[in-house]
């Protein structure tokens, strides 16, 4: 595993953010933060402080679980490497793993389900993921968090797309697929990274202390002149995130 360069936690949020913005926490208001999402100013850190609460709508329960101390690094991985790239140890990845979370194991497991006839909304998604990564276009972010580059890495974000980056030719993944993981001493601490009972318990702890919490209350970072119910209305207001 080769670390790239380092990069900010206010850049990984802006990514992760815009893997999310499609779903429908954002139905509501997304005409009014599509600009903040798309065409980010990192520099701009009431802007980072809005692509926060929103990625907070979602992921707070996440988010919060990952080391203070984590720094992000844009790598990138050997054929060695892969063997030690874990998928997420939640939902559908739980049942399909049958207990090995290695990546190579599931996309070997949805290869022969493929190869099977087999149908499935996975399975699905996965072949349409595999089909799209085949034809030229932007890089497409997947995030990763580990104790170091020597230990084995779970992904954070991206489990879809990088096990279907498995089931096709290896320069497709590096032409594809931009590589970034979060770092810390303390992340076997995360349960996310390793699910035990201490992590868990910790983790429930952080769910009830931050249920009131108004993290994710975008507003309070909003003038309000520029909480408008026109699109138009709001872009007037705020301008575009890249005026000067």
């Amino acid at each position: 595993m080769k670390k790239i360069r380092r990069i900010t936690e206010a850049e990984v949020i802006s990514e992760f953010l815009k893997a999310e913005f499609y779903h429908r926490e954002f139905d509501a208001d997304r005409y009014k933060y599509e600009n903040f999402v798309f065409d980010p100013n990192l520099m701009d850190e009431n802007e980072n402080a809005i692509r926060r609460a929103l990625l907070y709508r979602r992921r707070a329960t996440m988010w919060r679980e990952i080391p203070e101390d984590t720094q992000w690094w844009e790598i990138e991985l050997e054929d060695d490497d892969l063997k030690r790239v874990n998928v997420f140890p939640r939902a559908h990845w739980r049942r399909l793993s049958a207990g090995n979370f290695q990546a190579l194991h599931v996309a070997e497991r949805l290869r022969r389900q493929i190869e099977r006839g087999k149908n499935s909304e996975l399975l699905s998604k996965i072949n349409i993921l595999r089909t799209r990564l085949q034809y030229e276009g932007p890089k497409s972010t997947v995030m990763l968090i580990g104790v170091d580059e020597s230990q084995p890495v779970t992904l954070l974000e991206g489990n879809h797309r990088f096990v279907s980056a498995l089931l096709v030719p290896r320069q497709i993944m590096l032409r594809r697929l931009r590589l970034v993981c979060g770092f810390s001493a303390n992340m076997d601490k995360c349960c996310w990274y390793k699910t035990d009972l201490v992590n868990l318990a910790h983790y429930t702890k952080n769910r009830i202390k931050h249920l009131w919490s108004r993290e994710a209350d975008v507003h309070r970072l909003v003038p309000e002149s520029a909480q408008s119910t026109e699109p138009g209305d709001y872009v007037n207001a705020v301008g575009s995130p890249n005026s000067e």
